[in-house]
């Protein structure tokens, strides 16, 4: 069996995860997701070798090291991808860098030891039903991406370029669709996607057990690269913004208040 250990850091949870394709098709995966906000890199490689222990086997017993390669935060990225790197490198295996939008995408297909935070009421993907991606990115952005499911392939299709653009830009896909991610939870009504969306799963956020589960298809095509060639995907070149842009940010905030209170 081919195991692979996934970590995922690209929000303010450490998630790490441990499976591997049973043979009847399904995925066995062993996970430890934890809040634990900035503090992610001293979490993962503990959460990694409670895991191994766990499933009784060696790091050198996997066939892959995966990662959540992006987009998300500057310092979580560079966090998981260092951080597999290095495993990698240890261990002699390669590395599957995972989109980490695809993730959440992912986990509303429902993917074993990644049960939903909060969110109870979500149902499983309807059949051949596109799924947009919407995570807060800071800086009064989101990450959007559009994926649909191929039940051909057995793989997810980019419906789009990936983009980070202000909440009131993204663009809703025609037809039924279903909005992942906290985006709408953190902007509500600015979202103007989720008002058209069939259905909202804001608890579908990057997790290291969906990293594992698009691994494992992309393992099994080939689809890895050393691990001297991994690295993070960033859709943002800055990380932070001027004082003048936190100000300009703050007046445009409070102008949309104002005017929502007039009306």
């Amino acid at each position: 069996m081919s195991w692979i250990l996934a970590v995922e850091t690209s929000t303010e949870w450490c998630s790490v995860a441990l499976g591997h394709a049973s043979p009847t098709g399904g995925l066995r995966c062993l996970a430890r997701h934890e809040h634990t906000g900035p503090r992610s890199s001293g979490r993962v490689l503990p959460a990694a070798g409670e895991l191994l222990a766990e499933a009784g086997i060696r790091l050198a017993d996997c066939a892959a090291i995966a990662f959540g390669a992006g987009p998300g935060s500057f310092t979580g990225l560079r966090t998981a991808c260092g951080i597999a790197q290095g495993l990698a490198f240890g261990a002699d295996l390669p590395v599957v860098p995972v989109n980490t939008l695809m993730a959440c995408a992912e986990r509303v297909r429902g993917v074993p030891g990644a049960a939903l935070e909060g969110d109870t009421t979500a149902q499983p993907l309807p059949g051949g039903m596109p799924v947009l991606v919407a995570l807060d990115a800071r800086m009064d952005e989101v990450y959007a991406g559009l994926f649909a499911w191929d039940a051909v392939r057995g793989e997810w299709r980019d419906g789009g370029p990936m983009q980070v653009v202000a909440p009131e830009a993204v663009q809703a896909p025609a037809g039924s669709f279903c909005l992942a991610g906290n985006g709408v939870s953190i902007y509500g009504e600015r979202l103007h996607a989720a008002v058209q969306a069939a259905h909202t799963v804001p608890g579908a956020m990057p997790h290291a057990a969906a990293v594992v589960a698009i691994a494992q298809r992309a393992l099994a095509r080939g689809e890895t690269v050393a691990a001297a060639d991994a690295a993070p995907l960033y859709l943002r070149d800055k990380v932070a913004q001027t004082v003048a842009e936190r100000q300009a940010a703050a007046a445009g905030r409070a102008s949309l208040a104002a005017t929502g209170e007039r009306q």
